[in-house]
């Protein structure tokens, strides 16, 4: 259950980050799979930072959104 719950928090994530981003997306299911591996990149990054969001769904969303937020950011960088 805890994968697809991965799953589900990042293409919800990948969603916001698309609409977050404006313009540096990459379509619905390019931004959907972006975000689930934002998931594991905002949970690292927040980890390396000491932060916490405090857990549970809403705190999941937040932490995924940061993350695919900035592996849409790199990648627009390549899609130049």
């Amino acid at each position: 259950m805890g994968f697809l719950y991965f799953i589900i928090i990042g293409a919800l994530a990948g969603w916001l980050a698309g609409k977050i981003m404006k313009g540096g997306g990459f379509g619905f299911l390019i931004n959907m799979v972006l975000g689930i591996i934002g998931g594991a990149v905002g949970g690292w990054l927040f980890g390396m930072l000491g932060m916490s969001t405090g857990g549970g769904i809403t705190g999941s969303l937040i932490t995924s959104t940061v993350g695919a937020v900035a592996v849409l950011f790199i990648a627009g960088l390549f899609k130049k």
